[in-house]
């Protein structure tokens, strides 16, 4: 039985590996020992929890007012410190977060194998997303084996000169996740939402958070406000924690009558809002890929993506931060039902369902104990120079 550290402290990283972490548990080849830093504590401990999971080790290595360098530098102190005692085979980490970025570090230099799970995303713009597309980049360069959701990942990979013979297509975990949990809840998780299913108004799912969207926050607010004017009309807005987003967010939509603001929710609550929502506009990683897999129109507050498969596909679309895209984008899919319905019926380029199997797999035959996993192949073929492009929101633009 090989033992393998799987490490995390995100809300995403937490609900991306839980099925990874239930099936190497059910594997008599694996024994898992989960390790969290406690980037995002509490989102990663409700998450964690909704999934039946616990850290078998726990770094807890924030402090308030923390930079990226200082919660880099804990997580690699701490956890160079475990994992020098945990004899483990291989590291796993997941996409491109500070725990991901260290936790590679942190392997690599105990000479233990790195594991990227999500590997390959890249937007071609080396700050935005800030510091997401930095830390992916470095991860690529220190890895032993590159768990890849896509062909386009795949691409992207070979295209650094990573060797073929290390990438493994896999789907995204987060399809498999989205299966389980998205059934599951028995009501939205807050008292605000209680009369969503009853509503007839047709319901906007809207976030933004992410750091290169700081300085547009504000334009972004705006916009949310005139979507909530449209009739019949309501936006959901589970508001990010952070002061900086709720500074800057909260004068300009805290008083409309038809935007509903609630505290960032459970996942298992969250997915259930998402099945309810008519369409998703937001600058979340997850939503780009959760959104296509439940047939909702995705609108990305961003003017570059990583994730420009589902662009391609047609079930998503680049608006920018500006407020005449974000507000456009959105309401052009309100009054044109052709649109909508274009989009919304457009194939989810992501997974099958079967991502958590690959890569437990990939994992195995990388160790010799098994065979390599046939990729995943998407419903749709998404050209290799179509990805390149619609990388930028020029390209959704056209």
């Amino acid at each position: 039985m090989r033992s393998v550290a799987v490490v995390l402290g995100t809300r995403p990283e937490a609900i991306k590996f839980a099925p990874v972490i239930h099936a190497l548990r059910d594997d008599p080849r694996f024994d898992p020992i989960v390790i969290s830093t406690g980037q995002h504590r509490e989102m990663l401990d409700e998450t964690m929890r909704a999934f039946d999971l616990s850290p078998d080790i726990d770094l807890g290595v924030m402090v308030p007012q923390q930079t990226l360098s200082q919660t880099t530098y804990r997580v690699l102190r701490e956890l160079e410190a475990r994992l020098s005692t945990l004899q483990a085979e291989a590291v796993l980490v997941h996409g491109d977060t500070a725990t991901t970025m260290a936790g590679a570090l942190a392997g690599f230099h105990l000479q233990i194998p790195v594991v990227h799970v999500e590997a390959g995303l890249r937007s071609g713009f080396l700050g935005s997303p800030f510091p997401e597309e930095g830390n992916r980049r470095m991860v690529a360069q220190v890895a032993a084996l590159h768990l890849a959701p896509t062909p386009g990942n795949k691409a992207n990979l070979l295209g650094e000169g990573i060797a073929e013979d290390t990438i493994a297509v896999t789907g995204n975990t987060v399809i498999d996740a989205l299966q389980w949990a998205s059934h599951r809840a028995e009501s939205f998780g807050h008292p605000a939402l209680a009369d969503l299913d009853t509503d007839p108004r047709r319901v906007v799912l809207a976030s933004a958070h992410r750091r290169d969207a700081w300085p547009h926050l504000p334009e972004i607010a705006r916009a949310f406000a005139a979507i909530a004017d449209e009739p019949d009309t309501r936006v959901v807005v589970p508001l990010h924690r952070n002061p900086a987003v709720r500074q800057a967010m909260l004068p300009r939509i805290g008083d409309h009558p038809n935007i509903t603001i609630v505290a960032p929710l459970p996942y298992l609550n969250f997915c259930r809002l998402m099945r309810r929502a008519d369409l998703i506009l937001s600058d979340s990683s997850g939503a780009q890929e959760e959104g296509p897999a439940l047939g909702k129109p995705t609108l990305v507050i961003s003017n570059v993506t990583e994730r420009s498969e589902a662009v391609v596909a047609g079930t998503a679309r680049l608006v920018g931060t500006a407020y005449d895209g974000v507000y456009g984008h959105t309401v052009r899919l309100l009054r044109d039902r052709g649109e909508y319905a274009r989009m919304a019926s457009a194939a989810n380029p992501y997974g099958d369902g079967r991502a958590t199997r690959r890569t437990v797999d990939a994992i195995a035959h990388f160790f010799g104990d098994g065979p390599a996993p046939e990729p995943f192949v998407p419903e749709t073929e998404v050209d290799a120079l179509a990805v390149e492009l619609a990388r930028s929101a020029e390209y959704a633009r056209t």
